[in-house]
C-alpha cells in the first residue's frame, strides 16, 4: 500500500505542475496577441524604410559621405545579442545564444582573440551565458530593456549605438534577434545595423533612384538616417519580443500534454498496483479459509 500512496503523491505534483504550465500558456498566449498585432503593423513600414535608405545608399554620388555608411578596416566590432530574461521557452534563447556565437566565433573570431569584439547583451539569458568569456568586452546598462519595452527607451540604445559608431568607437555593429513569423516559427537573424549598407539587391543598384532632395541630400541624410535606424532597432526588439512569447506559449503547450500523458501512464500503474493488492488480500482471505476447512 506504500508503494500506492506514492503513486497517488505523484499524480497530484504532476496535475499540480500541468495547472501552472496551462496557466503560462495561456499568459503567453495574451501577451503574444499584443506583440504579434504591433510587429505585424510595424514591418511594412519599417521594411519599407530600410528598402528607401538602401536605394539611396546604392545610388549616392561619389563624393557624398555620411557618418553612418562610411566603411573602415574591421578591428573592432560590437555585438548587440536580443534575448529574453526569463526561461521556459523551449529551444529560442540557447538558439539565439548559438547565433550569437557563431558571430563572435567564426565571423570574427580574428578580432575577438586581439579583444575587440564587445557584446551588448539586451535580455539577461544572453548575458548569463557569455559574461564567462574573458575573450569579450561587455555593455551591461540595457539588459533589462525587454522587461520596459518602448520605442521610447528603444530609441536610447539606438542613439548610443550610432553615437559610438560615429566616434569610431567601433567599426561594426551587428545585431542578433529571432524574427518572428507565427507562434511555432521563428527565424534567428544577424543583421548589419552600422555601417549602412547598399542595397544588395543588383537591379535596385543599378537603377537611379528618383528622388528629389530638398535640402542638399548629405543635410537631409544625416537627418533621416538616425530616424530609419531607430524604428530598424525598434523592430528587431519588438521582434523578438514576439518571438519570445510564442515560443514560450507552444513549449507551455508541449509540456502540458506532456503532463496529461504522465498522468495517465501513473494512474494506469495505480489501477494495476491496486488490482495486484486487492488480488493477494482476495487469495490470502480465500487461503485462510481453506485452511479453516482443513482443520475443521
Amino acid at each position: 500500500m506504500a508503494n500506492l500512496k506514492e503513486v497517488r503523491i505523484r499524480i497530484a505534483s504532476v496535475n499540480t505542475t500541468q495547472q501552472i504550465t496551462k496557466a503560462m500558456k495561456l499568459v503567453a498566449a495574451s501577451k503574444l496577441k499584443r506583440a504579434q498585432d504591433r510587429i505585424q503593423q510595424m514591418r511594412p513600414y519599417s521594411e519599407k524604410l530600410n528598402e528607401i535608405l538602401s536605394n539611396i545608399m546604392s545610388n549616392m554620388e561619389g563624393g557624398t559621405s555620411l557618418s553612418f555608411n562610411k566603411q573602415r578596416p574591421i578591428n573592432k566590432v560590437l555585438v548587440v545579442l536580443i534575448t529574453s530574461d526569463k526561461g521556459l521557452a523551449g529551444g529560442f534563447n540557447s538558439n539565439l545564444i548559438k547565433t550569437a556565437r557563431k558571430v563572435v566565433y567564426e565571423t570574427y573570431a580574428e578580432q575577438a582573440k586581439k579583444g575587440g569584439v564587445t557584446m551588448l547583451s539586451v535580455g539577461k539569458k544572453g548575458l548569463d551565458f557569455f559574461k564567462k568569456d574573458k575573450e569579450l568586452k561587455f555593455i551591461n546598462d540595457h539588459v533589462s530593456l525587454m522587461a520596459t519595452l518602448s520605442f521610447e527607451s528603444a530609441q536610447k540604445v539606438s542613439e548610443f549605438l550610432m553615437s559610438s559608431f560615429a566616434a569610431e568607437q567601433y567599426d561594426v555593429i551587428e545585431l542578433v534577434y529571432a524574427k518572428f513569423v507565427n507562434a511555432a516559427t521563428q527565424r534567428f537573424m544577424i543583421e548589419r545595423f552600422l555601417p549602412v549598407a547598399p542595397s544588395a539587391d543588383k537591379k535596385v543598384s543599378k537603377t537611379k533612384a528618383d528622388y528629389i532632395f530638398e535640402p542638399a541630400q548629405e543635410e537631409l541624410l544625416e537627418e533621416l538616417v538616425p530616424k530609419i535606424l531607430n524604428t530598424q532597432f525598434f523592430k528587431a526588439l519588438a521582434d523578438t519580443n514576439a518571438s519570445e512569447h510564442g515560443a514560450r506559449m507552444v513549449a507551455m503547450d508541449s509540456a502540458t500534454n506532456n503532463a496529461q500523458e504522465l498522468i495517465r501512464q501513473l494512474k494506469i500503474q495505480y489501477n494495476r498496483e491496486r488490482q495486484a493488492a486487492i488480488t493477494k488480500e482476495i487469495l490470502e482471505i480465500v487461503g485462510g479459509a481453506a485452511a479453516l476447512e482443513e482443520k475443521g
